[in-house]
């Protein structure tokens, strides 16, 4: 017996041959090599026709009452003055100090109500931060396991999208409630890939139908069911940060190089004056893309060194880069280190060359 929780489409990643792990709390699929996929093949093949990924552990968040919206916006990071009704926006939820807690998506749905969708591990302590923070009338419900999430990712996406009878021509981070055969769906013109793709929120109960209808057309042109292997080596080449790794309680958005989520100009939100002093001060480290020169492959924690074998830092994240054929990674660096320096990894006692560069490692389509 497991006590780990289990997505709606459980079932179907068994008969899959999937290989499970936990993530956040939940066995979900890290690759289908069992019926012919593999991080590698999945990982091509969402970039170069459609991966179909069940990511249900994702929080869900329903925050709703008078104003909810302007509640939100004192607490995270971004700016939702920005963004209207039918939009989602990428923010950070902070410590005080300045760290992050968690990096989530808020959808939009009016001034009163809002959707939000954290990271599994991190989805309790944003709803008990959420909770204690909130005015009386707000509410904020955790419905972790009242919804999916299906990820449709790769230059086929709209084409399958628009074969079940989905939506498809939507600016990105737009959303649209819909339905497939029936049944209700949010789709949300967002991903983790780079890709050109969609994330699709049904209810828990139709989650299995609708994974079924969209495994069906995904496999019709040609793609395939993708895990979680794969969407960590898709994220790894766009530079995107994983909490935990790149972003953390102890790793600001300031060092992540993530204010470009923050609302500078708001006059309150979590954390909002550690980081403005930070920002003002100049972060003591950053974040970096580094590519090898070399056979090795960056691994977190990996001490990064200069030439002379003094460290300059450590890597948060990295993995084998399928599309470039070279280990690529995300590392935290002293100021000092810039852009095409050379620099060595310790892989385990021997020194691994590597060149400072900025992300993406490959081209985005994401628009």
């Amino acid at each position: 017996m497991t006590d780990l929780r289990r997505s709606p489409m459980h079932d179907r990643h068994v008969a899959l041959g999937a290989k499970l792990a936990d993530f956040g709390g939940w066995e979900m699929p890290i690759e289908y090599a069992a019926s012919g996929g593999g991080v590698l093949r999945e990982h091509a093949t969402v970039r170069e026709i459609v991966g179909l990924f069940d990511v249900s552990h994702l929080g869900k968040v329903t925050v709703s009452g008078p104003d909810a919206r302007g509640f939100l916006n004192r607490c995270l990071s971004n700016d939702l003055a920005r963004i209207g009704p039918g939009r989602a926006q990428y923010t950070l939820c902070c410590t005080d100090q300045g760290g992050v807690v968690d990096d989530l998506i808020t959808y939009l749905l009016g001034d009163d109500q809002l959707f939000l969708v954290p990271n599994a591990a991190n989805t309790a302590e944003v709803v008990r931060r959420l909770r204690e923070a909130a005015p009386s009338g707000v509410s904020v419900v955790d419905q972790h396991e009242d919804y999916g999430v299906l990820a449709v990712q790769g230059p086929r996406s709209a084409d399958v999208l628009h074969r079940v009878g989905l939506p498809a021509e939507l600016p990105y981070m737009a959303f649209v409630d819909a339905t497939v055969q029936g049944r209700p769906v949010r789709v949300c013109r967002t991903g983790y890939t780079g890709e050109h793709g969609y994330e699709l929120i049904p209810t828990w109960r139709d989650s299995p139908a609708v994974w079924d209808a969209l495994a069906a057309v995904v496999e019709e042109v040609g793609g395939r069911p993708a895990g979680l292997g794969a969407r960590d080596t898709l994220r790894t080449e766009m530079g995107y940060p994983l909490h935990g790794q790149d972003l953390s309680p102890t790793i600001s958005p300031v060092q992540a190089r993530a204010g470009w989520a923050v609302g500078w100009t708001k006059d309150r939100f979590w954390g909002r004056e550690a980081l403005l002093r930070e920002r003002e001060a100049g972060a003591r480290r950053l974040l970096w893309g580094l590519e090898s020169l070399d056979r090795g492959i960056p691994r977190p924690h990996m001490a990064v060194q200069d030439s002379a074998g003094a460290p300059v830092g450590e890597v948060t994240s990295g993995t084998f880069s399928p599309t470039r054929k070279r280990g690529i990674g995300l590392a935290l660096l002293d100021p000092v280190v810039g852009e095409g320096d050379e620099l060595s990894l310790d892989v385990r006692g021997r020194p691994s060359a590597v060149r400072v560069v900025k992300p993406p490692f490959v081209e985005s389509h994401v628009r």
